[in-house]
């Protein structure tokens, strides 16, 4: 199985995901916590917790996608590591990495935003198994899982308190799911995710996220790699007592750019040169 093989049944069976987390209305099933005095407390519309919950109630759905195409799975050993889950394939061995991803809907055609994934750490050192379960560079492909959702709009008073047999009059703070599974890179934007963290931003348009049309998507992997390994931020150029080398696509491009010409121009000087000094056994660090 390759890496568009094993998004294809992923993407199949997506279809399938709403019926484990939404009722036939649409509406969440999930309307809170409950304790052993059969007291229900509604849940918080804090998108970390709606996160997290979501992602336990897809685990059993993944479990079953894995014995359908004969994968093994492998669940992250610690929170904040590098993948959700890990599908192996029992025969050739090969690795497939999926983060389960959720996001708001803002108006009807955009998100909030989410977050694919770290450009630091062991997106840059390939080889290193800190923070995730296998090297970034031993798996076949980097895919996401996403939940688009619906806030209710309707008030959600956290410190009332339900019993059981209040359980149809509990409001559900979420509705309205759309599932989507795509590479990475494709719905990848070329700015950082919100806040202060080192973290690769996505496309918001709801269309872009479900059929991975972000820019990477027709620039490629490659691309997308060369642009986010060596990102700098605001405070990592800092640190390093440098200028940001480039903040976008478009100064991205005239950074490669730079000395192109003449690098072309030279390019069979050059490679004497290399050849010279391997040669001579220089070091050319």
């Amino acid at each position: 199985m390759n890496s568009d093989q094993f998004l294809k049944h992923l993407q199949s069976h997506t279809e399938s995901f709403a019926a484990a987390v939404a009722t036939n209305e649409g509406d969440w099933v999930i309307k809170g916590f409950i304790d052993v005095y059969r007291r229900i407390y509604t849940i918080s519309i804090d998108t970390k917790i709606i996160s997290k919950v979501l992602e336990l109630l897809l685990f059993p759905m993944f479990v079953d996608f894995a014995k359908r195409q004969d994968l093994e799975i492998h669940l992250s050993p610690q929170q904040n590591f590098y993948p959700d889950l890990t599908f192996i394939e029992k025969v050739t061995r090969s690795k497939f990495a999926v983060d389960i991803k959720s996001t708001y809907r803002v108006d009807s055609t955009n998100v909030n935003g989410m977050t694919p994934g770290a450009f630091t750490g062991y997106f840059r050192n390939r080889n290193s198994s800190k923070n995730t379960l296998y090297p970034y560079g031993e798996y076949q492909g980097h895919f996401v899982l996403g939940v688009i959702y619906s806030k209710s709009g309707d008030t959600i008073d956290e410190r009332k308190q339900y019993s059981i047999d209040d359980l149809d009059k509990i409001p559900s703070v979420i509705h309205e799911f759309q599932f989507f599974a795509q590479p990475k890179f494709r719905i990848a934007s070329a700015r950082p995710g919100s806040g202060n963290t080192k973290n690769i931003g996505s496309v918001t348009p709801i269309d872009h996220l479900i059929n991975g049309a972000g820019p990477f998507a027709k620039l490629g992997e490659e691309v997308y790699d060369d642009y986010w390994m060596f990102y700098l931020t605001k405070d990592m150029a800092k640190a390093l007592d440098i200028e940001r080398p480039y903040i976008n696509l478009k100064t991205y491009l005239e950074y490669k750019n730079r000395g192109i010409d003449t690098l072309r121009e030279h390019e069979e000087e050059i490679c004497r040169l290399w050849d010279d000094e391997q040669n001579s056994g220089e070091d050319s660090q």
